[in-house]
């Protein structure tokens, strides 16, 4: 799975796609791993209690959290979306330092949907409900049928924008502060586009790219349902061409 994507063309298709405040300056085109990106993560809201995990199968379940706790039936709290900055490839919160934080952050800048909630890296970002969207105009990918590899610009056959699942983090110590962000893949071996990529032999992945009316619903899903957003995107609706590398 590729770890390089591309940001959207302009301010203004944050607003446009995603419903949100554009940022005031662009930032580099494309993002690699410890690199600055743009996520969308639900914004806090003063006086709105925070959403309490529910449990994972197996555990006792929690109820949705409410508004107000003392109302028999508590109205919906309304969902407040916001554009943060912070670096492609996450930074646990046990991490010691920020020179360690660095050399980990490479290796986490793509997580596999299926051990995001066991593997020791984002289990405690998954459990505390920091989901976010990564919004990109692209990503990239290696095609290896000719036994090289041709990277690949793929995106949405329509051009705009794709709005990409993941988790952010915040990590703090001594002063130092690392806001981070991982996209979450799942398997590709049977999409009818995105098997092609990927090295022989490998398990093939796609990042989980969202549906435009499931954008809210990911951010403010309990727990046990966030699960249901983890599809591959149809291949139809995806246009793969080979790019020149300079």
């Amino acid at each position: 799975m590729s770890t390089q994507y591309e940001c959207l063309k302009s301010p203004d298709l944050y607003a446009e796609a995603f419903g949100i405040a554009p940022p005031e300056a662009l930032l580099g085109k494309e993002v690699w791993p410890r690199q600055p990106g743009f996520f969308i993560r639900k914004a806090f809201v003063p006086g709105q209690p925070a959403a309490e995990p529910s449990a994972e199968p197996g555990a006792e379940p929690n109820a949705e959290p409410a508004c107000e706790v003392a109302a028999p039936v508590a109205p919906a709290c309304p969902l407040v979306m916001e554009l943060a900055q912070g670096q492609f490839g996450l930074v646990p919160t046990w991490v010691k330092s920020a020179s360690d934080a660095k050399l980990r952050s490479t290796k986490l800048a793509v997580t596999r949907y299926e051990t995001m909630s066991t593997a020791t890296a984002t289990r405690e970002t998954w459990l505390k409900g920091q989901r976010c969207i990564i919004p990109m105009q692209a990503f990239f990918e290696d095609d290896w049928r000719s036994r090289k590899a041709v990277p690949t610009r793929i995106a949405r056959v329509d051009g705009q924008p794709m709005g990409v699942a993941g988790l952010w983090e915040r990590w703090a110590k001594e002063g130092e502060e690392i806001i981070s962000f991982t996209l979450l893949t799942v398997n590709a071996n049977s999409h009818a586009l995105m098997n092609r990529y990927g090295q022989n032999g490998n398990e093939k992945r796609m990042p989980a790219i969202l549906n435009e009316g499931a954008y809210g619903a990911w951010l403010n899903a309990p727990l046990d349902k966030a699960r249901e957003f983890m599809r591959a995107y149809p291949a139809n609706l995806l246009l793969a061409n080979p790019v020149q590398k300079k």
